[in-house]
């Protein structure tokens, strides 16, 4: 059947099977407030407008099957289980009811009728994507929710319940932050690329000073709320032992803690420490470098101030008594001189490297040093091995199973 103009079926009841197979629809088909007491399969229809099915009921397991553009399910209840499947669509969950398990799945291929012809698409040109965008999740409980192949750039999380319980299969895609590189103060900032939401994004747009590049929109919310929704999401990718996924929430968390009004300015100084060390022990190319740097500054400084200028000698006095006896020696070391003339050669920057290295392994070099490369490499013995630390840290959180 096929539908010239917009069809209503605003606040019906359908007590038997209304499966509006292979239906066409030209422009909107309207489900508002419909109940479906059976309604075993609804569809494989094609609608060139939006299906609206906010407010409607499934009393009964259904399987949607839907090509459309926009799909709204706001306030819709499932009282069993259901499965939708959908072609070129952008659906709208707010405050939609699961009560049982529901299952929302891009359909990689046209649907196929029951004699296994495929169900015609001509309704939409063939540039477009016949992928499944998800809009919105607020006021969901996501305990029952399995999303397949689902494109959740835009999707808006934040007033979502059990998050943590999410199932996500196959290739389930978020935002990222925008790869453009911008200049703060006199050094180019890049953003590292990272699973973000679509809130993020839409809180960095509308900050004071924001970066090109983040994306403004609808959504109001802040840090506060968004910590939560990347702990949840974190939990749910850690459940399903993907691990470097759950790493890159854990970084958005982090983010939103740091930057959160509500926790103390000392708080936010150790948390800024750790992002700017490490990418909370997430990047290790950002400990590598700052090891790096670590590590050069001790050389630096060891040439011009910690090494002595020449190896101090040992000497040996003693008192040889008249006519024979026991004779005592007493064996003592001049102290390290501080260098004078040329600091910067080969052979005290073999020496400066040897005791540099030896202090990110926590071991003593066995050098001559002044009293103030004492104090040089203790302080790379305890910074440096910190930085290795961080690097291998965030090495692991990004290999892990």
């Amino acid at each position: 059947m096929t539908f010239g103009r917009e069809a209503w079926f605003q606040s019906a009841t359908f007590e038997r099977a209304a499966t509006f197979k292979a239906a066409v629809f030209k422009s909107d088909a309207w489900f508002g407030s419909t109940t479906f007491v059976e309604a075993n399969n609804l569809g494989p229809m094609v609608c060139a407008g939006r299906v609206g099915l906010s407010g409607a009921k499934f009393d009964s397991p259904v399987i949607l099957s839907f090509a459309t553009p926009r799909l709204e399910c706001r306030r819709t209840r499932w009282s069993s289980t259901a499965e939708i499947r959908l072609r070129y669509a952008t659906v709208d969950l707010a405050h939609a009811v699961f009560e049982y398990p529901l299952t929302i799945a891009a359909e990689p291929d046209p649907f196929v009728l029951n004699d296994s012809r495929p169900f015609a698409e001509d309704l939409f040109p063939s540039a477009y994507d016949p992928g499944v965008r998800v809009a919105s999740l607020r006021g969901v409980d996501a305990a029952h929710l399995v999303l397949v192949d689902l494109d959740l750039w835009e999707c808006l999380f934040a007033g979502a319940v059990h998050v943590d319980q999410l199932r996500l299969e196959g290739a389930c895609t978020f935002n990222t932050p925008p790869p453009a590189v911008h200049w703060r103060r006199w050094l180019p900032v890049r953003f590292t690329k990272r699973r973000v939401l679509a809130e993020e994004h839409h809180w960095r747009a509308s900050q004071p000073g924001a970066v090109p590049g983040w994306v403004g929109g609808a959504g109001r919310a802040g840090p506060l709320q968004l910590a939560p929704v990347y702990r949840a999401l974190r939990k749910a990718f850690e459940d399903g032992k993907h691990e470097p996924g759950a790493a890159d929430f854990y970084y958005g968390e982090m983010e939103m803690r740091r930057h959160a009004d509500d926790i103390p300015r000392s708080e936010r100084g150790l948390l800024t420490a750790y992002w700017a060390l490490s990418g909370y022990g997430l990047r290790a190319s950002r400990a590598l470098a700052w090891l790096g740097m670590a590590m050069l500054l001790t050389i630096v400084l060891l040439m011009a101030f910690g090494l002595a200028q020449d190896s101090p000698k040992q000497t040996a006095t003693g008192t040889v008594t008249v006519g024979g006896g026991k004779v005592t020696f007493e064996i003592d070391k001049d102290d390290p001189q501080n260098p004078t003339g040329d600091w910067f050669t080969g052979k005290r920057f073999e020496k400066a490297l040897n005791v540099t290295f030896n202090s990110v392994v926590f071991r003593s070099s066995g050098q001559d040093l002044t009293t103030a490369g004492t104090y040089i490499e203790m302080t790379s013995r305890l910074t440096e091995p910190v930085l290795l630390g961080l690097a291998v840290l965030a090495v692991r959180n990004r290999v892990k199973r």
